[in-house]
């Protein structure tokens, strides 16, 4: 009797589960829960074990994008002492986060999940909103106004990364850098 093989996740399923659905993305654009698990090397009911749904699988993904996105924008916004360069730094590190990252940046941002619904996953983003608001504050004195800063700041470096990786300013690795650069500049003019 032939036995089934265990499968690619030696032990981490986990990983090994939100690594296929990553490869899936980045290839097609979407995945399921029995794509991932085939590409994984695991039965389809093996995902159950760690994920209640292919959102649950999703919303571990984000959570690693917006962890991710921490650590750079962190780096960015250490790179500079004022707080217009720091959001500029910000904006830029963001549209490079974008094309290092396409498929972890399409999941973290586009697959409609509910932060209320994951903890984690809100806390993670949070955490991203909360390192903006150091220099958004220096730079408005009302809460609000700081928080639509950074919101029209995002909206902006959002707005190069999408254009970037759709290949509105060209072919994506040649525009790269100079969309980093606009991307800067337009949080220049815009605070």
């Amino acid at each position: 009797m032939a036995t089934r093989p265990t499968g690619k996740h030696h032990g981490d399923l986990r990983n090994a589960l939100e690594q296929a659905a990553l490869e899936l993305v980045a290839q097609q654009g979407t995945f399921t829960l029995a794509e991932a698990s085939r590409r994984a090397g695991v039965s389809v009911a093996a995902p159950y074990k760690h994920y209640a749904d292919k959102d649950a699988l999703l919303a571990s993904i984000a959570q690693k994008g917006y962890e991710q996105q921490y650590e750079r924008f962190s780096k960015a916004i250490e790179s500079a002492a004022d707080p217009v360069e720091q959001l500029a730094a910000f904006a830029a590190a963001y549209v490079q986060f974008a094309a290092d990252n396409r498929a972890l940046f399409e999941i973290t941002f586009n697959a409609g999940l509910k932060k209320t619904r994951y903890y984690d996953l809100a806390v993670a983003g949070n955490r991203v909103l909360t390192l903006l608001r150091g220099p958004a504050a220096q730079l408005r004195d009302d809460p609000h106004s700081a928080i639509d800063l950074i919101h029209t700041v995002g909206a902006v470096a959002h707005g190069f990364a999408a254009f970037l990786l759709e290949g509105v300013l060209g072919d994506p690795a040649d525009a790269l850098e100079s969309t980093m650069e606009r991307a800067r500049e337009a949080t220049r003019r815009l605070i």
